[in-house]
């Protein structure tokens, strides 16, 4: 497993890391031992960011993370986020005393004095803009609540905005084959500001995995049945905000690109670590042969010029007039 610097923490973390949103919830049932045995297998392949959220599983995937470190006492970097919970909702989420609360609440959880990063979890445009937030973020960084402060967001503009905020550490973002904007729009500003780049959905909520069929289905409980036109929240969480049918022709289509030996997986998160400024890739594993699969992409050599122009035309002419959402 290859590492790369955290932003101006100066820390170092693995190329590829493990996205936990799966074992809170919204994916399907994933029992508790098998959400231990994925962050086990995880940790065992030198996978050493650990992202999560408060709202997953209502806390589910803090505590599971929480009890994976009690257990094995990993040295893992953690990545938390805020502002999702549902007590007590928009717009007190964003209030000083409700940030600092669910700060508790989520060291409670993770069994942890001080988090490593704390992240806005995709709060509206106007919050981040009135600035309220990163002062309370910073507030509880000079009291050694968390070590350092980020901003998870949905769109180019929210990204480019955060990125002049004082103090920032990381943003996380969107970011695979199928949703290729931060290229240009983005990923020069990243590298020129030093902050951190956390790639969510690098697969496309499995996506570019290559498996499913336009007759796939999934469990009522997985965002990727009740959230896939948006229902719930931005469409562009789910399936990169592609229509499912389209995906999973552009998917098929996309098959033809992958040079051998490299399996779909393999393609699609080698792509998004050959970008100079990303930190981190975050994809998610429902169990241990999942997150043992993730990581082949770090040993493995760069994808050649020739193929990224080729995958950037594709993305031009196929993919991108198809996206909804904001982004």
């Amino acid at each position: 497993m290859k590492h790369r610097i955290f932003g101006p923490t100066g820390r170092t973390v693995s190329e590829v890391g493990l996205g936990c949103w799966q074992l809170g919830g919204n994916w399907g049932d994933v029992s508790e031992a098998d959400a231990l045995a994925t962050l086990c297998s995880a940790y065992e392949q030198g996978v050493t960011f650990f992202d999560t959220a408060d709202v997953y599983g209502d806390g589910r995937s803090e505590r599971m993370v929480g009890e994976f470190l009690r257990e094995t006492k990993a040295k893992v970097f953690v990545a938390t986020k805020l502002g999702r919970r549902g007590d007590p909702g928009w717009p007190g989420n964003f209030t000083r005393e409700a940030m600092r609360r669910h700060t508790e609440d989520s060291l409670q959880r993770l069994g942890l004095d001080c988090v490593d990063v704390t992240q806005l979890h995709c709060v509206p445009f106007e919050v981040l803009q009135r600035g309220e937030v990163f002062e309370t973020l910073r507030e509880l960084q000079r009291e050694g609540k968390i070590k350092s402060f980020g901003a998870s967001v949905e769109t180019v503009e929210e990204a480019l905005y955060c990125l002049e905020v004082p103090g920032l550490a990381s943003l996380q973002f969107i970011f695979n084959i199928f949703r290729q904007k931060a290229v240009t729009e983005l990923l020069p500003r990243v590298k020129a500001k030093g902050v951190a780049f956390i790639v969510r959905l690098p697969l496309a909520s499995g996506l570019l995995v290559g498996r499913y069929t336009s007759s796939t289905t999934f469990a009522e409980t997985d965002h990727r049945s009740f959230n896939r036109d948006g229902q719930a929240f931005n469409v562009g969480e789910t399936f990169a905000g592609l229509p499912f049918a389209k995906g999973v022709e552009l998917a098929e289509e996309l098959r033809a690109l992958v040079p051998a030996p490299m399996s779909m997986v393999d393609f699609a998160l080698r792509w998004c670590l050959d970008h100079e400024a990303v930190t981190t890739i975050i994809p998610g594993a429902r169990n241990p042969a999942q997150a043992r699969g993730n990581i082949h992409a770090s040993s493995m050599a760069p994808l050649p010029p020739a193929l990224h122009a080729k995958l950037a035309a594709f993305y031009t002419a196929k993919v991108a007039a198809h996206i909804r959402g904001p982004y």
